[in-house]
């Protein structure tokens, strides 16, 4: 029997077509996608943007349960909106992290906030509405409750975390024994008569999940569809080692990675004239940044220019720092290594074949238990360090170790595999969900 983990294949494709016209023949169709944290956000709105383009859809609503999903106002169209009631979390989003990070979401109101928002999904069963959540437990459960017919998008877990290092979990045990990282409960909800499809991120994990009678989907991973390249023109720094400093969307923790990073780089002097890029998301204050590097004695470069999207250059020893906001996407490509504190960015850095590092701190975030998971997640692609010396050390290594490099490279690109998932969803969506 042909396992329905392996990618959309070209029957679908070839139905594509096909599908559309069938689908476009029926009633118009009301729908919900219900996503919980800045990676599902980001796969949200890649599928929201092609599922705007079916004409018979009457509406499309987001609800996000982690932030402010400020990335759904690019999309300008009469038939989507952003519902419910958004609210800034301390943790980020990572309350199951630490008591905490749990008690600091709950004095600002998580609580009620998930309540208001649940009551709102809930009356969408009378709205004959359908709904896509995408995420992990609490946007399946939302969808589950609501008893409308639902499909789940499970992007956050892998049965990778625990079958493969390197490195090992107390916890890789308990998942052994499930023979799954996604939980019984989990397995429950996604075994409901109302759940119509499950899609998730590898082929391993949709392949343990039919074992259980799940019948899962592997399509590739839509995270490396969002990244955008233009190609820049790069003649003036091809004699520089390039890397990439990841140091995450959330203050006040970028900051602190940002200062161990800084701290780190400050004391050594690299083998060869190295060019660091720092792409900073939007709501990263640049002017906080620059006083970082001005702690660590960085001169700031105000007569040169790179024209790589760069907002301010920085220098110390043979060091060159552009700081540049929503550059990620250039700058990956042209990477090749990266120091990387964050999380979905460092997953798609690995997906472009960049090596790297990572140096655990205080979180909330970015843990070790986090960092820990993430490296066996992407199989050795990133490396954890215990302290700034190892991270020193094994950054020489890679910059000057070429073999080393591809060899990271190779696990990172496996694991993210190719671009192209987020068209291959929406197709499957269409065809298997929206039109029955």
């Amino acid at each position: 029997m042909q396992s329905s983990a392996l990618p959309l294949g070209h029957a679908a494709a070839q139905n594509s077509k096909d599908s559309l016209k069938h689908f476009n023949s029926r009633t118009s169709i009301y729908l919900l996608i219900i996503c919980n944290g800045h990676g599902e956000d980001l796969i949200a709105l890649e599928i929201i943007k092609k599922l705007l383009s079916l004409k018979r859809i009457k509406k499309i609503e987001v609800l996000p349960l982690v932030g402010n999903g400020y990335i759904f106002d690019s999309i300008a169209s009469e038939a989507f909106s952003k519902i419910g009631t958004q609210i800034y979390l301390p943790s980020g989003g990572f309350s199951n992290q630490s008591l905490k990070g749990l008690f600091r979401d709950l004095r600002v109101g998580l609580l009620e906030n998930l309540i208001s928002n649940w009551l709102l999904v809930k009356k969408k069963h009378k709205e004959n509405y359908k709904i896509i959540a995408i995420g992990d437990l609490l946007p399946l459960y939302f969808a589950w409750s609501s008893k409308c017919i639902f499909g789940f998008i499970g992007t956050p877990k892998s049965d990778y975390t625990w079958s493969s290092g390197p490195g090992k979990a107390i916890s890789d045990f308990y998942h052994k024994l499930k023979g799954s990282e996604w939980d019984p409960w989990e397995l429950f909800l996604m075994g409901s008569h109302k759940c119509k499809f499950v899609i998730v991120r590898d082929a391993l994990t949709a392949n343990n999940l039919n074992l259980k009678n799940i019948n899962a989907k592997y399509f590739g991973n839509p995270m490396m569809d969002f990244i955008k390249e233009k190609k820049l023109d790069h003649k003036n720094i091809k004699s520089f080692q390039k890397l990439i400093m990841l140091i995450g969307s959330r203050s006040p923790e970028a900051f602190d990675n940002l200062d161990m990073f800084l701290s780190s780089l400050s004391t050594i002097d690299l083998p060869l004239k190295t060019l660091v890029f720092v792409p900073l998301s939007s709501n990263i204050d640049v002017n906080i940044v620059e006083d970082y590097f001005l702690k660590y004695k960085f001169s700031k470069e105000i007569n040169k220019e790179y024209y790589l999207g760069e907002e301010s250059i920085w220098m110390k020893n043979n060091i060159i720092f552009l700081i540049g906001k929503n550059t990620f996407d250039d700058w990956a490509n042209l990477s090749q290594v990266g120091l990387a504190n964050a999380g979905t960015a460092t997953e798609q850095l690995a997906g472009l074949g960049v090596p790297s590092l990572s140096l655990p701190g205080r979180g909330p975030q970015f843990t070790k238990k986090f960092a820990n998971r993430q490296q066996r997640l992407l199989g050795g692609s990133v490396r954890v360090c215990s302290d700034k010396q190892t991270l020193m050390k094994k950054l020489i290594y890679l910059l000057l170790d070429e073999k080393m490099r591809k060899k990271q490279a190779i696990i990172g690109l496996e694991r993210m595999g190719p671009k192209g998932a987020s068209k291959r969803i929406v197709e499957y969506i269409n065809f298997n969900f929206l039109s029955q």
